[in-house]
């Protein structure tokens, strides 16, 4: 059996015109996800994953490894177990994002905005600005909400993100009235919307 570390280095990517690839990776490695950074992969039989970050983006892995470091006794965030030059081993945790409950339909309480707060204020108590918290990256767990994916804690501009999702949870979603459920090509659009790149788009093409 090969070490985390060891299924880490074995996972090789190259880039082609479209961007970064999977070329292989070992057995032991079931590929879960990409993201705009990196590949992840569980490792099988066990509550980790590898987060290898692509080579372009390869320094985030020192960034957001001591940032993890940082947040290691809140128990709101994935636990880290260790990291390398350009990969992470970080907590599998199961469950919806809460992108996928407004697919799904599955209700987000009010418990679930609080515990972010907290976390997020946890964050800043060590020193960090937490930026970049979005739909994708917040868990809801049968054990309770849990935050992946703090590269950006860093970030020194303010970052509003948060604060406009409980906006609109706030004054949207809370309402008994408000419909709970949407599909993923509506909220996909609504993010291009919030981010701007929608109007970009519409710029370029005429």
């Amino acid at each position: 059996m090969k070490t985390d570390s060891e299924l880490a280095c074995a996972i090789h990517l190259a880039e082609t015109p479209e961007g970064f690839t999977v070329m292989s990776y070992p057995d032991q490695l079931e590929w879960i996800g990409t993201g705009r950074s990196a590949f992840v992969f569980r490792v099988t039989g066990t509550d980790r994953v590898i987060k290898k970050f692509f080579p372009s983006h390869r320094h985030l892995a020192a960034i957001e490894g001591s940032i993890y470091d940082q947040l290691d006794s809140f128990a709101t965030y994935a636990k880290q177990y260790e990291y390398g030059p350009d990969y992470l081993v970080i907590e599998y945790i199961e469950g919806q994002t809460l992108f996928e409950c407004l697919i799904s339909g599955t209700l987000i309480t009010d418990d679930v905005i609080q515990t972010v707060d907290q976390a997020l204020a946890e964050a800043r108590s060590v020193g960090l600005n937490p930026s970049d918290i979005h739909l994708r990256n917040i868990l809801l767990t049968p054990t309770g909400t849990r935050i992946i994916d703090v590269a950006r804690f860093r970030q020194t501009d303010p970052c509003t993100q948060w604060d406009d999702l409980k906006r609109a949870y706030q004054y949207f979603y809370a309402k008994p009235y408000f419909p709970k459920r949407f599909s993923e090509s509506f909220l996909n659009t609504i993010a291009d919307v919030y981010k701007g790149r929608l109007f970009e788009s519409m710029r370029k093409t005429g």
